[in-house]
């Protein structure tokens, strides 16, 4: 049998309803600011070992939607779609359970993604998430705070450590798991904006852009790299646009140290990839 029909509603005491009462409000979180999550990033957040035993989770979370679409009668979209897989970047083949289309199992990735682009644009065009919690009795999701930010000092130049990880990074492209056909990195590159990238690889229609923390980085200056993430990844997009060329962008933040977990939530939300402990040296 198929986990959605396994899968019971919120109401009862095992660990699965119980750990889906708590991932709602962070999948409806995601809804809100239009971004997908992995598999691992919402395990990390819900504290569990192993994010395979999400299956169980979503799919009591899609289980309680029907049962509340029909109570209020009101399509509630199936907001477990915005769970999804690193690799794939779709969600589990369960999933299509909960869709008209049942044989979603035996559709290519290229069709799948056809079709969880359809639901993943009515999620996010759905605007009665917080009254979706409030049926259901749970809380609205905790936006965190942001930690305090400083003007960064002007002048000095840069630090030892973090030239050398730049240069790390740029002569091995296997650092940050691009293939051994990726070719060395530019480090500084310029964008239109004025702005440097720490690292740019390009190979063939592709680039990724590496915003670059050291292991002297705090958690604030972490912060601001997760948000140049992000600044990055629109400038590079637009410049590509803007020279009739595909916009294939990757923007990713490579630690030196390991990533503050305080920081999680935040890092969820901007849908920034992280790596963390490059070069092998952890805080």
């Amino acid at each position: 049998m198929e986990t959605a029909e396994v899968s019971k509603s919120f109401w009862g005491d095992k660990l699965y309803q119980q750990r889906a009462r708590k991932a709602l409000p962070l999948i409806v979180r995601q809804a809100l600011i239009g971004e997908t999550i992995f598999y691992s990033d919402l395990a990390d957040e819900l504290e569990m070992p192993n994010a395979r035993n999400l299956n169980y989770v979503l799919g009591c979370i899609g289980t309680t939607l029907i049962e509340l679409s029909k109570q209020v009668d009101e399509k509630i979209p199936p907001i477990q779609c915005l769970v999804v897989n690193k690799a794939t970047e779709l969600p589990g083949e369960g999933f299509g359970w909960f869709l008209s289309e049942k044989d979603f199992k035996k559709l290519s990735n290229k069709q799948k993604k056809v079709v969880i682009d359809s639901q993943l644009a009515n999620i996010f065009s759905y605007s009665n998430w917080l009254w979706v919690l409030d049926e259901l009795g749970i809380e609205y999701p905790d936006f965190p705070k942001l930690p305090k930010f400083t003007k960064r000092q002007r002048g000095g130049g840069e630090g030892q450590q973090h030239k050398e990880l730049k240069e790390y990074i740029a002569n091995n492209p296997a650092a940050i798991g691009l293939s051994d056909s990726w070719p060395k990195g530019e480090i500084e590159f310029g964008l239109p904006s004025g702005d440097s990238v720490d690292v740019m690889f390009s190979y063939r229609q592709q680039m990724v852009a590496v915003e670059v923390k050291s292991r002297i980085s705090d958690s604030a200056d972490i912060n601001r790299g997760l948000f140049q993430c992000v600044k990055y990844q629109a400038v590079t997009e637009a410049m590509l646009g803007t020279q009739g060329k595909p916009q294939n962008v990757q923007t990713l933040l490579a630690l030196e140290s390991s990533f503050p977990k305080e920081l999680t939530p935040i890092k969820n939300m901007l849908g920034v990839r992280v790596i963390s402990s490059v070069g092998g040296k952890k805080s």
